[in-house]
């Protein structure tokens, strides 16, 4: 992750919520709050950044441009998540899981429930501590998990 790509993250998020003027939080529940969204063509972030500036000179609604963006990324995992498996519920995890519209906007895009476990931006280290603590266990046992 990183500005030169961070399509899809939460990066991207941060970007495109600060080009239009809003916190996280706020740039979530702004798009919740569009009755339409604005088409945003661009995921690369500097693309992006410049689109979202364009349409807001234009007069576009914040809000939809808000909504337009969460829509494109949501569209982009969506298309991706569909490469590799049909859910059909979804487990939402990492970061991005915070923002309250992507989650709802996967559920409805995929007729799916979406579980966001609490504090879902520490559900991969997690994980990965619980492995790294059973692959000490299994060394430490001669290769049998206790």
């Amino acid at each position: 992750m990183n500005d030169k790509c961070a399509a899809g993250t939460g990066r991207f998020l941060e970007v495109m919520a600060a080009a239009l003027g809003y916190t996280l939080d706020e740039f979530s529940k702004a798009a919740l709050q569009a009755v339409r969204a604005e088409k945003i063509n661009s995921m690369c972030t500097v693309f992006a950044e410049s689109e979202v500036i364009s349409l807001a000179a234009r007069g576009a609604a914040r809000q939809e441009v808000a909504l337009g963006i969460h829509k494109a990324i949501v569209s982009r995992s969506i298309a991706l998540l569909r490469r590799v498996s049909a859910p059909v519920e979804v487990f939402f995890a990492g970061g991005v899981a915070l923002n309250e519209c992507v989650a709802r906007l996967i559920g409805l895009e995929l007729s799916v429930p979406v579980f966001v476990p609490p504090e879902p931006q520490i559900v991969g280290a997690f994980g990965a501590a619980l492995h790294a603590a059973a692959q000490a266990d299994m060394r430490s046992t001669g290769g049998t998990p206790q």
